[in-house]
């Protein structure tokens, strides 16, 4: 059976962690959770109670128990969620608002974090995974993975601003914000649906950008990462990815070449009705 992804294209990954890190990744829930295990003296680390959450350890080879349990690590997992708006990418919020997390209680996962984020007010394509190494990979700027966005604006769309998009702009921060490709899906008399892509990850990327040139966002949906598309997953439903769609992310960088040209992914049914 084939790796799932090559490890030759993540030697970025630095293999000593945290122990409450490597607890977390083994699945007992975020890092505060793990970090309260060991605190309570419930985790050994080669025959020896640790305390010590922040310990520096190899996960590959420092025997780790839990309650006289050794641990070996899960089964890798990668979902595709269809995030919708409205919920924040975290485990928890402390005002207690709905969080992605949500959406993923319909069966037995082990722990995953989200590949990246989206905003709240943000929908569309988030991945979630328990494998580290892939997702520092997918992560990783110098990849340059692309990032299609269908976005509406509320204002109309011509070549001249096109090509703003793509010469970029300075914003007052000091950020240089500027989309890889960027056109026209369809257009009505007070606005229009655009499709955009960005190869690179600044917060608040593609609403700085479109704000810095005095356009209003109404909506903001994530279509694909790479060669992996939304397509028809409903909206707060996922999937699990499969073989060559992990391998094909985790490929990225590997001599990148320019996708589809604006519309040529299509909007998802959900949206096809909302250029008016």
């Amino acid at each position: 059976m084939k790796e799932p992804y090559s490890p030759r294209s993540l030697r970025l990954y630095r293999p000593r962690v945290s122990l409450a890190r490597a607890l977390s990744k083994l699945g007992y829930g975020s890092r505060t959770r793990a970090l309260a295990w060991v605190e309570e003296g419930r985790v050994r680390v080669n025959g020896l109670v640790e305390k010590d959450g922040g310990r520096r350890i190899d996960p590959a080879k420092d025997r780790i128990e839990v309650e006289g349990s050794v641990n070996l690590s899960p089964a890798k997992v990668y979902l595709v969620l269809n995030k919708p708006r409205g919920l924040v990418t975290t485990a928890s919020d402390d005002q207690g608002k709905a969080t992605v997390y949500d959406c993923l209680k319909r069966e037995d996962l082990p722990w995953l974090a989200p590949v990246g984020r989206l905003d709240k007010a943000s929908e569309g394509l988030l991945l979630f995974t328990n494998d580290t190494r892939w997702a520092a990979h997918i992560l990783d700027p110098r990849t340059h993975l692309e990032k299609t966005y269908h976005v509406q604006i509320g204002d109309p769309a011509d070549a001249g601003f096109l090509k703003k998009m793509t010469e970029g702009v300075s914003t007052e921060e000091g950020d240089f914000l500027q989309a890889k490709r960027a056109g026209l899906l369809r257009k009505g008399k007070r606005n229009c649906w655009l499709e955009v892509v960005l190869d690179e990850g600044k917060n608040r990327h593609l609403r700085r950008l479109l704000a810095a040139l005095g356009v209003s966002v109404i909506r903001l949906v994530r279509v694909a990462i790479g060669a992996l598309l939304l397509g028809n997953l409903p909206k707060g439903k996922y999937r699990r990815l499969n073989g060559a769609e992990i391998r094909s992310l985790a490929k990225a960088g590997e001599g990148i070449k320019d996708g589809p040209g604006p519309g040529d992914r299509g909007l998802s049914p959900s949206l096809k009705k909302r250029g008016r």
